[in-house]
């Protein structure tokens, strides 16, 4: 009997997939061949689902279930795997992905605290404001939003450059000790090495991010960059067109450059702490 598989938030689904699929399929002594031929797949089409390049379908996990003899395990956590993702809005979804596999992330943004770096207060504050959404599903994208940090926490985790609007330390999202907790929150985790942590002044006078903010996703040597860019829309949010990122990241050069130091950042951001707790 083998043990139920768990989503591992901090990875690919595809990546997870294909590597359990890849271990069990050594583990029971099979070529990729040998699979291929009991399942009717080409070895190529196998080798991309083990190695996260195409994601797997729910009949050829079955069908390798059957073949290697492990009950439900990989249907199972196919299964958790989709329902995880369905937490999350579809346009939303390819962008995790990038997110998980990114070696730097550059975040701009004028309104609010990044996702990755939200409280489970402050997060709650904003995704229950949704129109129509009911308190079931704010808590399941609440979880869900939490679980996508837990790529913060791995041995090597992307390095994080954000620059966040002044405004963003006004903007009375929540209560007042929600919103003390999370500036707090924000002072701790600006202290680890891999996140850099900036300000935008009002008095920078900068005009350049107020049409929204974006992120870009450098990731490793050789793959192209990617941009997830927020709006209103919810179409064409993540981009991989080499003239849109390069301009996206003309325009964070031009903010990060107005933006303060980390350390006048920081104590501006101590100041927002104490303004709150008042």
């Amino acid at each position: 009997m083998t043990i139920p598989l768990a989503p591992d938030p901090s990875i690919s689904p595809r990546i997870q997939f294909g590597t359990e699929l890849r271990k069990f399929r050594l583990s029971a002594g099979f070529t990729q061949r040998q699979l291929c031929d009991v399942i009717h797949l080409s070895v190529s089409q196998l080798s991309m689902i083990e190695n996260g390049h195409r994601a797997p379908t729910m009949d050829l996990a079955q069908h390798v279930d059957e073949a290697l003899g492990l009950g439900a395990t990989l249907t199972g956590l196919l299964d958790r795997l989709n329902r995880a993702a369905a937490q999350l809005p579809r346009w939303f979804r390819p962008w995790l992905d990038y997110e998980r596999e990114a070696e730097t992330l550059r975040m701009w943004e004028p309104l609010m605290v990044p996702g990755l770096l939200q409280t489970e207060d402050y997060a709650r504050a904003i995704l229950s404001r949704e129109p129509g959404t009911t308190a079931e599903q704010t808590e399941e994208q609440v979880a869900a939003r939490l679980d996508r940090q837990s790529i913060l926490r791995r041995p090597m985790p992307p390095m994080l450059w954000v620059v966040l609007d002044e405004g963003v330390l006004h903007r009375p999202i929540a209560a007042h000790e929600t919103m003390r907790g999370q500036f707090e929150h924000l002072l701790g985790v600006a202290q680890t090495s891999r996140i850099s942590l900036q300000v935008l002044p009002y008095r920078a006078h900068s005009v350049v991010g107020l049409l929204g903010g974006f992120v870009i996703a450098d990731m490793q040597r050789g793959t192209s960059p990617v941009a997830y860019i927020d709006s209103q829309s919810r179409e064409d949010r993540v981009s991989d067109r080499s003239e849109e990122v390069e301009a996206l990241a003309f325009r964070y050069d031009v903010i990060r450059a107005d933006a303060l130091s980390r350390q006048d950042s920081l104590s501006m951001i101590k100041e927002a702490v104490r303004r709150w707790t008042t």
